[in-house]
């Protein structure tokens, strides 16, 4: 079982960025590594499950011609559309119907240990089935948790589900790892 919706309004209860993503040194060079961590200099399209206030969106949004992210919690939607006003943010929480687009990036930051096994194995069904050739770029913390699942463990179940791409570390640092997954399809 994955993290609750109610969990995520009690993290968000007395702010919109509880994690400090706004000033923290530690937030805002992960978000340039995760920049950096990308394959290509430009995408069509763009998507972020659990985009949060929007701080990742701004360090990507112009690599992108459009760029939708998502998340559970109406005021970090708000947040994020403050943060990043040419780009689409949904309130919805997965799992649920995706946005339908032709993304060719999908972003997946520290949101993969916030899902239960089945909703883990659904993103990936979702993917393959949406996005076959899209690039998966995830994030991971790799401290603890008191979530079900832990950052790797997580990514691990995630990877291994997603069977069309082929996922490779690319970037670690202390208390979070990026790996990278490219369609088995792609030369």
């Amino acid at each position: 079982m994955g993290v609750g919706r109610q969990h995520l309004q009690t993290l968000y209860a007395e702010t919109s960025d509880p994690w400090g993503f706004t000033h923290s040194d530690y937030e805002q060079a992960k978000f340039a590594a995760t920049r950096r961590a990308l394959l290509r200099p430009h995408y069509k399209s763009a998507f972020e499950l659990g985009c949060g206030n929007g701080q990742l969106a701004k360090h990507l949004v112009d690599l992108c011609e459009s760029y939708t992210g998502m998340d559970a919690v109406a005021i970090a939607v708000e947040a994020a559309r403050e943060a990043v006003p040419t780009a689409r943010f949904i309130h919805d929480f997965y799992p649920c119907h995706l946005p339908v687009d032709d993304f060719d990036l999908l972003i997946l930051s520290e949101i993969l240990y916030f899902l239960g096994h089945d909703s883990l194995r659904k993103l990936a069904s979702d993917i393959a089935t949406l996005w076959p050739q899209a690039e998966v770029l995830c994030v991971s913390w790799l401290g603890e948790t008191d979530h079900d699942l832990q950052g790797e463990g997580a990514l691990e179940i995630f990877t291994t589900a997603l069977a069309t791409h082929e996922f490779e570390l690319v970037a670690q640092a202390e208390g979070y790892r990026i790996d990278r997954g490219l369609s088995k399809g792609d030369p």
